[in-house]
């Protein structure tokens, strides 16, 4: 496993994040604990969950299930860096979600509750709560570090112009600001090259992006079309929409000689400001699989022609563009065995 620091902090985490939002509605609690087993043994010491996931199976139900496998002991609430979120609905009353001081230190404790732990190492908001007023926000956080029961605050799916009023504020309470930023960001989706990433990478954060495989799109759709979520009718309608680009995208991961979600993943591991994508495995087998991002070679040029960012382009025109530039830039390399590797091993398990 490959370790990086979360943006500008001491704070070390794995380049691989564990997401849990499959664990209780798609995964059972057994086989989500082996999944959270071998993440651990491998190396992955980054977890993230929310209050709100698998609430249709009941409150909190996904924090329950990480719950109880801290509950196993051997030191595994210790060797994990854990983040959940606040901001969803949780109950029927008022003040049972969104961000206001109540509901923050309320949810906060409740959380603590169903993970079995005296502590959250990440708290993040879910989303912007713009009927809350900043300065009761971060006193809710405040209360919360003072007594020791989050350690760092993080966002997700906020603005770059959010990012920045957030820090700026925080930075006039004399407290630390927003350690890390949760966006959406893969190879077909690169919206938050234009605003966020600037605003993370200028307060000093870390960034993990969720959906590193657009939701399997990148990860061989057009080979596995009849496979898992990829034979429901909406991806069948994305996969039938994008079939050309998706045709490029795959016969590039083939001269490669690696698996296309293996590429995804890699080319989200290059982006500097990402500290780490979000896997989110239903099995163990995609966790295992996940590894191979890490060991990817993949041509310099190839790389770097896909990581500038294309203003004001949609999803559909981006992946275009990258895909094409992708494909120049191999073709006009020497040769793959000849290609550095392009991940450093700073901190080496």
């Amino acid at each position: 496993m490959e370790y990086t620091h979360v943006g500008h902090l001491g704070l070390v985490v794995s380049r691989l994040c564990l997401g849990t939002m499959n664990f209780g509605p798609h995964t059972s609690e057994e086989d989500s604990h082996r999944i959270m087993d071998a993440a651990l043994a491998y190396g992955i010491n980054f977890f993230d969950t929310a209050n709100v996931y698998g609430r249709h199976l009941g409150v909190g139900t996904t924090e329950e299930i990480i719950g109880r496998w801290f509950d196993r002991g051997s030191g595994r609430r210790e060797k994990v860096v854990l983040g959940t979120k606040v901001y969803g609905t949780m109950g029927d009353w008022p003040n049972e979600s969104r961000l206001s001081k109540l509901s923050i230190i309320e949810q906060c404790e409740g959380s603590l509750r169903r993970l079995r732990t005296d502590h959250i190492d990440l708290y993040q908001m879910h989303h912007i709560d713009r009927r809350a007023w900043w300065d009761e926000i971060w006193e809710a956080m405040e209360i919360l570090k003072q007594q020791g029961k989050v350690l760092y605050v993080g966002s997700s799916n906020f603005a770059g112009w959010h990012i920045a009023r957030v820090n700026e504020l925080a930075g006039w309470r004399h407290t630390l600001g927003l350690a890390t930023e949760q966006s959406l960001y893969n190879l077909t989706d690169r919206t938050i090259e234009l605003e966020v990433l600037p605003a993370v990478a200028e307060y000093g954060m870390g960034l993990i992006a969720y959906s590193p495989l657009a939701g399997g799109l990148l990860a061989g759709a057009l080979e596995k079309v009849t496979e898992g979520r990829r034979s429901s009718e909406y991806m069948q309608g994305e996969i039938d929409t994008h079939r050309t680009r998706l045709e490029r995208w795959e016969h590039l991961c083939k001269d490669l000689g690696e698996r296309p979600s293996d590429v995804a993943l890699a080319w989200l591991l290059h982006q500097p400001a990402v500290t780490a994508p979000l896997i989110g495995p239903r099995t163990e087998d995609q966790v295992m699989g996940s590894f191979r991002a890490l060991e990817c070679i993949i041509p310099e040029g190839s790389i770097m022609m896909a990581r500038y960012p294309i203003p004001m382009a949609s999803w559909s025109t981006t992946i275009n563009l990258s895909v094409d530039t992708i494909l120049k830039a191999l073709r006009d390399s020497n040769s793959r065995a000849s290609a550095p590797r392009i991940f450093s091993r700073r901190y080496a398990k």
